[in-house]
């Protein structure tokens, strides 16, 4: 009783399809999953060093590793921002994990490498923890270093998977570069490129796809989508050089992603609005459908998949 699902999708295992996803309980317990194209089990993911498991990222590694999120609540003198002295804060990890033997691999955590002034994160009530980071991706740039996305710092770090150290940042308050917009295309309302996001994907040449909430639930700029960003890192600049919008003009409060797809199309999921929406490279729309009512997904992916017989 209790248990959900969540990223179901199929990935590449040890050369061969599988079928992963998170599986977990209201406790804060849960665990990642492989299942083989024959439908068994036969592999599970935890956390190292007894950290609470996040569901928003199971990746297979082309080496055969994990990388996962994990969550931990530790101790900050937050007097700075008017909370305690003895603030309680949930922080972000990711961890690379062994499949095979469980080892943990690599590490890297938010409170180490961002500040907790850099959070546009809503202050939690007396007592309580304060979510300022959300971590709520982790995927492989095209040199195989990290690309991790923040919630709460509207920011994604290009980190180094070899010493942590963070290489880049795009939005948030200490972006590393100066944002832009490429003629046609719109900044948010707050002069972003991208807030709340989620997903951030790289395609190659310094080109990334973001799913772009634009909401938390309670503060929005503007409606929800899909956004491609060109860097420039000799200049210094982020140009957001497309991007698709909700068809009905609406704003995801949270979860959602954006997958390009084998022939460039945009396959995107809008999140906890329950709608799914596919575009063409010109940004055409090309499919458009929405789950049942009272049903929502947290990401949506377009994969082929043959079981074994």
């Amino acid at each position: 009783a209790g248990t959900f699902a969540t990223d179901f999708r199929t990935q590449t295992y040890l050369g061969k399809p599988v079928l992963t996803w998170f599986q977990g309980g209201g406790n804060g317990g849960g665990e990642d999953v492989i299942y083989n194209d024959r439908y068994q089990q036969i592999a599970t993911v935890k956390p190292a060093n007894g950290y609470l498991p996040d569901f928003h990222e199971f990746l297979i590694t082309p080496w055969n590793t994990a990388l996962i999120l994990a969550d931990t609540i530790g101790t900050a003198n937050l007097t700075s921002l008017g909370l305690s002295a003895h603030q309680q804060v949930i922080d972000g990890v990711v961890q690379e994990i062994d499949i095979k033997t469980g080892k943990l691999l690599f590490q890297w955590d938010s409170a180490g490498h961002v500040p907790y002034s850099d959070s546009y994160g809503p202050l939690p009530q007396r007592g309580m923890p304060w979510d300022w980071f959300h971590i709520n991706a982790v995927h492989l740039d095209t040199d195989s270093n990290l690309l991790i996305s923040s919630r709460f710092t509207w920011t994604v770090y290009k980190v180094n998977l070899r010493t942590g150290a963070i290489m880049w940042q795009l939005g948030g308050k200490h972006s590393t570069f100066t944002i832009k917009a490429a003629p046609g295309q719109k900044l948010d309302n707050a002069g972003e490129i991208f807030a709340f996001q989620h997903d951030p994907e790289a395609l190659g040449g310094n080109v990334y796809t973001v799913f772009d909430d634009e909401s938390d639930g309670q503060a929005e700029f503007s409606f929800s989508r899909a956004v491609t960003i060109s860097l420039n890192l000799a200049a210094h600049t982020a140009t957001l050089i497309k991007s698709v919008n909700q068809p009905e003009g609406l704003t995801a409060a949270a979860t959602g992603n954006a997958q390009t797809t084998r022939n460039g199309d945009l396959f995107v999921s809008w999140g906890g609005l329950s709608y799914f929406s596919e575009f063409s490279p010109t940004g055409k729309l090309l499919f458009n459908a929405k789950l049942p009512d009272g049903v929502s997904t947290y990401r949506g992916y377009r994969l082929p998949w043959n079981p074994g017989s």
